[in-house]
């Protein structure tokens, strides 16, 4: 070779290494990011699973891509979405805060990295073999927020000890529908308590729900984990002042909204886990190998104004041992 074809060729080389190493740092693995809710709805709550996607070293815009997917509360969509978020080849799915989107990703794929939460066991839904050895392409955090329905159950004698009705109003097409209510009839055997089960798969069929409560003292609401009453949140609660009913929830969201009292798992906290796991995937771990982490951090929230507006006097004690009361 001649010296003058070398160094052409040596120059042709040094201009492509610069080309070459910009396009290896600009792709940049994306998340494929589902979630059965809204975005408005759930802006504190995805600050807090970036959040622990940023500790785990992976900045949105930076040196990681989200494309995000929000059904709004119309559950419907889910299976397209996800069905979209596998055809652009998205390096895994995240369902943070979603159990309805966990079950479809893992329907849709048994291939993609799916790191979930999940309001109730994972295992007898399905999205891992155990908690402790998952043995598919799913791991995540579970709230066990289903399962502490006789937890709520007994906050509502608490709060409304004359209470002599008690209703809970479920999504009946909802995965975290029978596990709750199993425990609460359960739990509400055990005090002597009848529940009356009130169903709601639309807005209207809530309001309607609502309507076939009687007018009367002592009534109570017990609810359990539910994304399409979360995005409702601000709907239910106004229902519930309207016709004086005291409600308990699951989390201290609808409690912002007017709601009496809730008690669950710190659902900030389960984001932030989250996005953790997801950060470890995306750094190769595998998620048959990632036991499924469950929740350590629980809140009591009352709200002293809906109080009030009931006429509902709540002891000391228990204003005491609340992590937070709204006044």
């Amino acid at each position: 070779m001649r010296r003058r074809d070398f160094m052409s060729m040596l120059t042709g080389l040094a201009a492509a290494w610069p080309l070459a190493a910009r396009a290896q740092s600009s792709a940049m693995p994306v998340i494929g990011f589902l979630h059965a809710g809204s975005q408005g709805e759930n802006t504190k709550r995805l600050a807090a699973f970036l959040k622990g996607l940023g500790d785990g070293g992976f900045v949105e815009g930076r040196n990681v891509a989200i494309e995000y997917r929000w059904a709004s509360g119309n559950n419907e969509q889910l299976p397209a979405m996800a069905a979209d978020l596998i055809a652009r080849k998205v390096a895994l799915i995240t369902t943070p805060g979603s159990t309805a989107a966990a079950v479809v990703a893992k329907a849709a794929t048994a291939t993609i990295p799916i790191v979930f939460s999940s309001g109730t066991d994972p295992v007898g839904l399905g999205l891992v073999a155990s908690l402790s050895r998952p043995g598919g392409n799913a791991t995540g955090i579970t709230s066990l927020s289903a399962e502490l329905a006789a937890k709520r159950l007994g906050l509502s004698r608490e709060l409304v000890p004359k209470a002599s009705r008690y209703f809970t109003l479920i999504k009946p097409s909802s995965e975290l529908a029978a596990p709750f209510v199993h425990d609460l009839q359960e739990a509400a055997t055990s005090l002597g308590i009848q529940i009356v089960v009130l169903k709601a798969n639309t807005a209207g069929e809530i309001d309607r729900a609502f309507d076939s409560i009687p007018q009367s003292p002592g009534n109570v609401m017990v609810f359990g984990p539910e994304g399409f009453f979360y995005v409702r949140r601000a709907q239910i609660a106004e229902l519930a002042l309207w016709r004086a009913i005291p409600t308990v929830f699951d989390g201290r969201d609808y409690v912002e909204a007017g709601g009496l009292a809730s008690y669950g798992p710190d659902f900030f906290n389960v984001m932030e886990l989250t996005g953790g796991y997801v950060a470890r995937v995306l750094k190769g771990a595998k998620p048959a190998d990632l036991p499924v982490q469950q929740a350590t951090k629980f809140e009591l929230v009352i709200n002293r104004k809906t109080a009030k507006t009931l006429r509902i006097e709540i002891s000391p004690t228990l204003l005491a041992t609340a992590d937070e009361v709204i006044e």
